[in-house]
């Protein structure tokens, strides 16, 4: 049975644990806040974009440009957009049972090579017999459109080489604070969809070239879904981790009151029994004296 030293020490662990999981569920709130905002402002625009290149995908010749070009589908990147840091509950683990999902959905197919976003899924793919093309890591917490500029070139020159045939992204997609969707994406080709019947016959005026539009907005297209993907994963992974620390405190707080009251009783049951031996050595005593 434990002492009550050990019962004091593990409460004194517990509450020093408390403590640091809120003060990292308070850290995730504020970045939260940030990452929610940014988030809710850039899906509008990200949105139309999709949109308005998926009607001019529709309207415009296939070879016109390398990105909208549409092949038999032999080789195919993922795009594994994870966490760099765990303690966010199933966060990770759900990206992780996708994306092998998706792999071994296409097993003996497709010939699928990984894109890594974040530590968590790197140090996963690591150990496993998968093809890293690249990796990208820490820099999560001072995201920028930057970062997605720099994956969203890599991914359009490896689709204009010809050197994938299929571009997918799989990532969380931020809902609310406790709650986030696995996302599996296509990102190239560029998917036309059918405009609404009134706008079917009519076309665009394009100045100065279609192919000068195309070669301008395409890229850009590219780059703004990607970055809408790590935003989206970013506010995620905040919204995960608050969750995750909150629970984590009050469980925390629950094992306090247990190991309080575990304590109370075992002081209680030791002054019962040095009560005992008082007046048992009293008896003792008096029927020797007697």
């Amino acid at each position: 049975m434990a002492t009550l030293r050990d019962i004091k020490r593990r409460i004194a662990s517990v509450k020093s644990t408390q403590q640091i999981t809120k003060a990292m569920k308070l850290v995730a709130a504020a970045k939260l806040r940030r990452a929610q905002e940014r988030i809710l402002e850039a899906r509008p625009y990200a949105f139309k974009m999709q949109e308005v290149l998926a009607s001019l995908a529709l309207r415009a010749d296939p070879q016109s440009h390398p990105l909208l070009q549409r092949r038999e589908s032999s080789r195919k990147i993922l795009v594994v957009i994870a966490a760099d840091k765990g303690l966010c509950g199933a966060f990770n683990s759900n990206i992780m049972r996708r994306s092998l999902e998706v792999l071994r959905g296409t097993a003996g197919e497709v010939a699928v090579t990984l894109v890594v976003v974040g530590r968590k899924a790197r140090d996963f793919y690591r150990r496993r017999s998968y093809t890293i093309r690249s990796e990208q890591v820490g820099f999560f917490d001072r995201l920028a459109y930057a970062h997605a500029a720099t994956l969203g070139k890599e991914l359009v020159n490896e689709y204009a080489a010809e050197e994938a045939d299929e571009i997918q992204l799989v990532y969380n997609e931020f809902k609310s604070v406790a709650t986030q969707r696995v996302v599996v994406e296509r990102l190239l080709p560029i998917e036309p969809l059918p405009p609404p019947e009134e706008f079917a016959a009519l076309d665009f005026v394009y100045e100065p070239s279609p192919g000068a539009i195309l070669e301008g907005l395409l890229p850009k297209h590219i780059e703004v879904q990607v970055y809408r993907a790590l935003m989206e994963s970013l506010a995620g992974e905040y919204g995960a981790r608050m969750t995750a620390m909150d629970a984590a405190t009050k469980n925390a707080s629950e094992m306090i009151d247990l190991l309080t009251l575990q304590f109370n009783k075992a002081r209680q049951e030791r002054i019962t029994k040095e009560l005992l031996e008082v007046v048992g050595g009293a008896e003792a005593l008096r029927q020797a004296r007697g």
